[in-house]
């Protein structure tokens, strides 16, 4: 979360977003987030949204430990 919170402090736009269809053939929609090794695609949702004001506000109480990536994903 530190890290999409860093590259899109004010949020992510249509043209930040990364659209491929999956093996299932369904449309994903990601944003990308690298490190120094790593390159990330975290799915595009209301709750990733959701996740990124709420840290945004609460960032000085959060362990990063605590965080659950999988909470990210729409069920």
């Amino acid at each position: 979360m530190d890290l999409l919170v860093v590259k899109y402090p004010d949020g992510y736009d249509d043209e930040d977003i990364i659209t491929f269809r999956n093996a299932q053939n369904e449309i994903v929609e990601c944003v990308e987030v690298k490190t120094e090794d790593t390159l990330y695609l975290v799915k595009v949702s209301k709750r990733l949204v959701t996740a990124m004001e709420d840290y945004d506000v609460d960032e000085d109480n959060v362990n990063n430990d605590d965080l659950d990536v999988n909470e990210l994903e729409d069920k």
